[in-house]
């Protein structure tokens, strides 16, 4: 009697397919299902080694991956992981609901979302962005260096491991990864993360400082900027920041307060309060 690991048709080397291909998932966005086109894309090599003897099913296995699909792009090759188990087992047994393929699929978009969305675009870029800004302002050439190694090299590993990870996990990948609240947790430390390289990030590359010095006799002058300073130190940018945000979140364009920040910066030097 043959074990389920010797009966297995997808290869590592089918998995690297998938690997590969997950790259050019954004390479075809429509507007009404954003990412399937990419994800049938990047499934077809298995779903040929598995249905390719049965065009009528390969073709409905088509037609499954072509619903409407969106996720952080890194996070996608975990799915097509999951994915490729499930289309294995399908292909396998008659009585499997194939429906469930993209109940799980719907099922991992809004978690994973969360979970890729704040590490690699809330995160990753961020730090990456403010050492590489940092040093491409010194004037190295590490900048741009820094900042693609920052955010690739996860990017690269969380793909790579996502999808032989999610190929070994199968269906049982939503209990393992929900159990004991370990997404929340992720979620959790990598705002935490963000939001304090977001903070270095307005005390080094934020500035706005008062040049305003109020002189009461010959002895008593009153420099406006040092005040805020022993308040807190760097809380204008800050407060710059807070506002900045606040209108963004008013739906003010950005054009628009780009505009506003200059006009009010040459107003304030030529009035001596900047």
């Amino acid at each position: 009697m043959s074990t389920k690991s010797e009966t297995k048709k997808i290869t590592k080397k089918d998995l690297m397919a998938l690997f590969w291909r997950a790259f050019l998932l954004p390479a075809c966005y429509s507007m009404d299902r954003m990412q399937a086109p990419g994800f049938a894309y990047s499934i077809i090599p298995v779903l040929k080694k598995l249905y390719g003897d049965n065009k009528e099913k390969l073709a409905e296995a088509c037609m499954r991956h072509s619903e409407v699909y969106n996720n952080t792009f890194a996070c996608s090759p975990f799915v097509l992981g999951i994915v490729a188990a499930m289309e294995e087992e399908a292909s396998e047994n008659p009585d499997f609901d194939v429906t469930s393929i993209n109940a799980i699929k719907v099922a991992l978009m809004g978690p994973l979302s969360g979970i890729g969305d704040t590490f690699f675009w809330g995160t990753f870029r961020i730090i990456g962005s403010g050492i590489g800004v940092s040093l491409a302002m010194q004037g190295s050439l590490l900048g741009p260096v820094i900042f693609l190694i920052i955010y690739n090299i996860p990017n690269f590993l969380v793909r790579y491991y996502g999808v032989l990870y999610g190929y070994k996990l199968g269906t049982n990948s939503i209990e393992t990864l929900v159990a004991g609240g370990l997404m929340n947790r992720a979620t959790t430390a990598a705002a935490v993360m963000g939001l304090t390289v977001i903070g270095g990030m307005i005390a080094s590359m934020v500035s706005l400082n008062i040049t305003l010095v109020a002189n009461f006799g010959s002895e008593v002058t009153l420099d406006v900027q040092s005040i805020f300073d022993e308040i807190c130190p760097k809380i204008l940018p800050l407060g710059l920041t807070f506002f900045v945000y606040h209108l963004l979140k008013k739906g003010v364009k950005p054009v628009a307060i780009m505009i506003g920040i200059i006009v009010a910066g040459i107003a304030g030097r030529f009035f001596g309060i900047l």
